[in-house]
């Protein structure tokens, strides 16, 4: 059986599409097969090209449901699931499918206070910061609101995610044959906290350094 991540959460914008992209491309690179299962119904399908991972349009409830049974019977696969925004009902339909269920939110107190009910919904599921600021007084700005905010579930909280343009690229129907540095090093280091968490082995990734 293949194991499922869900990306999912109440709050619209907070970049689960792209987290899901990056996470797949990340396992890609540690050397796993990956489905990224679109269910977002304002997004569009993506093309495979260039793409070390399947993309693969699970819009519709049915092929929801194929892509779901085909995982289930496979033992080397990973699906990474975008779940879209604002629909508690398909949550809670996608978190009983999945191994690990991974909550984005930014820095503002609107996204952590809807975080905050989603983790007291959803037991099992760990928080993401993501679109994290990276200048060091924006940082300890967020950290001040989320130790407040959210200290009750600092343990369930995994490394912020920085703010990248780069990740757009991810997005695109057709990504470049060659992608920075800087985004790949961030995907490889987020499909490692899932991978942890789903105490699943892994190759030794290769350096990605900025160039010298």
């Amino acid at each position: 059986m293949a194991q499922i991540v869900c990306v999912l959460g109440n709050k619209g914008g907070t970049g689960k599409t792209t987290l899901s992209h990056m996470i797949s491309h990340g396992m890609a690179l540690l050397g796993k097969r990956v489905v990224c299962v679109l269910t977002d119904l304002e997004r569009e399908r993506l093309s495979k090209d260039n793409r070390l991972y399947l993309p693969f349009d699970a819009r519709d409830a049915g092929n929801l449901a194929k892509v779901v049974a085909t995982l289930n019977d496979v033992g080397d696969w990973f699906g990474v699931i975008d779940g879209g925004g604002n629909r508690s009902d398909t949550d809670s339909h996608l978190a009983n499918l999945a191994d690990l269920v991974l909550l984005p939110f930014r820095d503002s107190h609107e996204d952590m206070r809807t975080v905050l009910r989603d983790l007291e919904w959803m037991p099992r599921a760990w928080g993401l910061p993501s679109q994290w600021p990276a200048d060091s007084p924006a940082q300890r700005l967020a950290q001040t609101s989320t130790d407040e905010l959210l200290g009750a579930f600092g343990h369930r909280l995994l490394d912020p995610i920085p703010h990248l343009a780069a990740t757009k690229l991810l997005l695109q129907d057709r990504i470049p044959a060659t992608l920075p540095w800087q985004l790949t090093n961030a995907c490889v280091a987020l499909a490692m906290q899932v991978f942890e968490l789903l105490d699943v082995q892994y190759e030794s990734p290769e350096a990605f350094a900025a160039p010298r």
